[in-house]
């Protein structure tokens, strides 16, 4: 079930996105519902080049890999 959410924007902001929701013929609330999507997924997974340096850190991998296995045991501790 969809929800409907307000916002305030000031005048030049909601120009901007009025603006640009008309460039790509959408509703506003259209274009602000894919922009914040966007931006999660963008923000929620690493791209490629921080993934190699994830992959390439030994130590950190060996951190993880022990975090992991411990998870599934259901041992360590959660930090929050």
């Amino acid at each position: 079930m969809s929800k409907t959410v307000t916002i305030r924007l000031d005048d030049e902001n909601y120009k901007k996105i009025k603006r640009f929701a008309q460039a790509e013929r959408r509703p506003i609330s259209g274009f602000m519902e894919n922009a914040a999507l966007s931006y999660i997924e963008e923000s929620a997974f690493a791209d490629e080049l921080e993934m190699a340096e994830i992959l390439g850190n030994k130590e950190l991998m060996a951190r993880l890999k022990r975090g992991s296995a411990e998870a599934r045991r259901k041992q360590g501790r959660l930090i929050g």
